[in-house]
């Protein structure tokens, strides 16, 4: 079994910073891909960035410049570092891992975090 908790959030003024931790714990079966992905009142959840087992990344071209994703594989955790914050991030945000014990692929997603932008 394997655990996902997600750290960070909270209401940010427009402009601000902030970073969202997700530290995933149990049978992971080494490097494992991870993710954060978001979820808009009214809206359908987007995913927003990926970090691969050989820590390629990518960020979708709408926040590309502001969101930066980062792992420390020896704690097996993803950060997600958000900057010049707008009203428009506000979202829940979610993170997920991919573990593989041989054939055995399994997807675990954390609790979700609220991130508010608002004056």
């Amino acid at each position: 079994q394997v655990q996902v908790v997600q750290s960070g959030g909270g209401v940010v003024q427009p402009g601000g910073s902030l970073r969202l931790s997700c530290v995933a714990s149990g049978n992971i079966g080494g490097v494992a891909p991870m993710a954060w992905y978001r979820q808009a009142p009214g809206k359908q959840r987007e995913l927003v960035a990926t970090i691969m087992s050989d820590d390629t990344t990518n960020i979708d071209d709408s926040v590309k410049g502001r969101f930066t994703i980062s792992r420390d594989a020896g704690t097996n955790s993803v950060y997600l570092e958000i900057s010049d914050l707008r009203p428009e991030d506000t979202a829940v945000y979610s993170c997920n891992i991919l573990t593989a014990n041989g054939s055995d692929h399994r997807l675990y997603w954390g609790q979700g975090t609220q991130v508010t932008v608002s004056s």
